[in-house]
């Protein structure tokens, strides 16, 4: 392998990275590669297979399944921009990646992570709007204002992400440098840097606050005032019928937040531990593969939606088309 070089005031700064990925034999790197891959297809498909149901079920076009769509949209995206090159790694022996691939990567991995953060919150508004304000629930949240919020999410997690690389791709990068993930992240470009991070660090964390801090004081405080909504509920039946709406969100929320929080709010400290990678492991590819089985075995309208679908796409272009939007 060749690594091109360019001399920038009188020190080497590097076009290229070296992901080291999983360190094993050769033989269980194939394992892991023939894992990965169905589990990458399987997230496709699963994700997929919500947004047709969604937009073809005429029951689903709630604000509630509006933001789902968008969730299962985001992560279809979100495993799509670090699979792929995680699998070619599997079978490859040259492992680099170059400078603006990495940065590439990064910068759409952490517009993803940050979007999803606050799209989780505007999810658990959305559950205290239709269980604590159920009457004023159609006048609040409007089509406009679900547009709004949505658009919103992408747009603080795009402006977040640019933020973040402005500081991260200025630093000195010396070399070829060896990067013990299998994918670009913040934490280990902080590392290898061959110049003082500090300043990208402190803004790396301070945005992090922000981006994580105040989405999950908006899911606690939504889920407490829910909570004290459902216990007021005078009948079992109805505790349950409401803690069922909001139950599969709820999960969703605590796998995503308990796998990245403790990631990304010190990133730097993070990457000295070798367990840096099975935890993104967890948040990269197990939380995905999740999250639309969590709505589907939680949610009866979804599964229903879904049956349709299948069923419909079996039946071929026979079945019922006529969906109102």
């Amino acid at each position: 392998m060749i690594t091109k070089v360019m001399d920038v005031d009188n020190r080497t700064a590097t076009t290229h990275f070296i992901l080291l990925g999983f360190l094993t034999q050769p033989a269980f790197q194939f394992l892991l590669f023939s894992v990965f891959l169905v589990t990458y297809l399987l997230t496709l498909l699963e994700n997929l297979l919500i947004i047709l149901a969604i937009r073809s079920d005429a029951q689903l076009h709630k604000p509630m399944y509006f933001f789902l769509s968008h969730l299962s949209f985001l992560e279809m995206w979100y495993v799509t921009v670090i699979s792929p090159k995680m699998l070619v790694n599997f079978l490859s022996k040259d492992k680099s990646i170059s400078f603006n691939g990495c940065m590439t990567q990064l910068y759409f991995f952490v517009t993803f992570v940050c979007t999803e953060y606050i799209l989780l919150a505007v999810m658990a508004f959305d559950r205290y709007v239709a269980i604590c304000n159920p009457l004023r629930y159609p006048v609040i949240m409007t089509n406009q204002l679900c547009g709004v919020l949505a658009g919103g999410c992408w747009f603080c997690g795009l402006m977040t992400a640019m933020i973040k690389m402005v500081f991260i791709a200025r630093l000195r990068y010396c070399g070829t440098p060896h990067i013990n993930h299998y994918f670009c992240d913040i934490s280990p470009l902080l590392n290898v840097s061959c110049e003082d991070s500090s300043q990208a660090e402190l803004v790396d964390f301070f945005l992090a606050l922000m981006v994580i801090a105040v989405p999950l004081c908006v899911v606690v405080t939504s889920y407490v005032i829910i909570l004290i909504t459902i216990l007021k509920i005078p009948s079992a039946q109805g505790r349950q019928k409401a803690f069922s709406t909001c139950a599969s969100h709820l999960t969703v929320v605590t796998l995503f937040y308990s796998t990245t929080l403790f990631t990304y709010a010190r990133p730097k400290l993070m990457y000295a531990y070798n367990s840096n990678k099975v935890v993104s492991v967890l948040y990269t590819v197990v939380v995905p593969l999740l999250n639309p089985i969590i709505y589907c075995l939680r949610n009866r309208d979804v599964k229903m939606a879904l049956k349709k679908t299948i069923l419909c796409n079996r039946s071929g272009p026979g079945g019922d088309g006529d969906f109102s939007s």
